[in-house]
């Protein structure tokens, strides 16, 4: 997620070696944009030397999607809280794949505060 003017870059490599038959990989990155003049910069790349692997890259850009929230808006949901659950539900892809409890945890107070602050704001 980027706001304001910030600017951010993705270089991502997935590089199979010859000889590493049967290799699975898969690369995504996933970028929300929350102003107009914040900007991304994404490069996934494969570098393979091997005939039989399976491997995928991807990368997406988009903005908060006003569609659904208008469906919140339109049952109740105040603006505020409709697009911290949006903003939760972007971060949760990633954050609900970690293994270790407290880093978690700790990674989730952290994007709350920041969801807090951002939408305390006006934004």
């Amino acid at each position: 997620m980027l706001d304001d003017r910030s600017k951010g870059v993705f270089h991502g490599r997935i590089l199979v070696h010859e000889g590493a038959e049967k290799t699975d990989a898969k690369q995504t990155n996933r970028n929300l944009l929350l102003s107009d003049t914040a900007q991304i910069d994404t490069k996934p790349q494969l570098e393979i030397y091997n005939d039989d692997v399976k491997c995928t890259h991807g990368a997406t850009i988009g903005q908060m999607d006003e569609e659904a929230l208008f469906y919140l808006r339109s049952r109740g949901v105040p603006m505020r809280k409709a697009k911290i659950i949006m903003l939760r539900a972007f971060t949760n892809e990633t954050l609900e794949h970690m293994s270790i409890d407290s880093v978690r945890d700790v990674l989730e107070r952290v994007v709350m505060k920041w969801f807090e602050r951002r939408l305390k704001n006006g934004r």
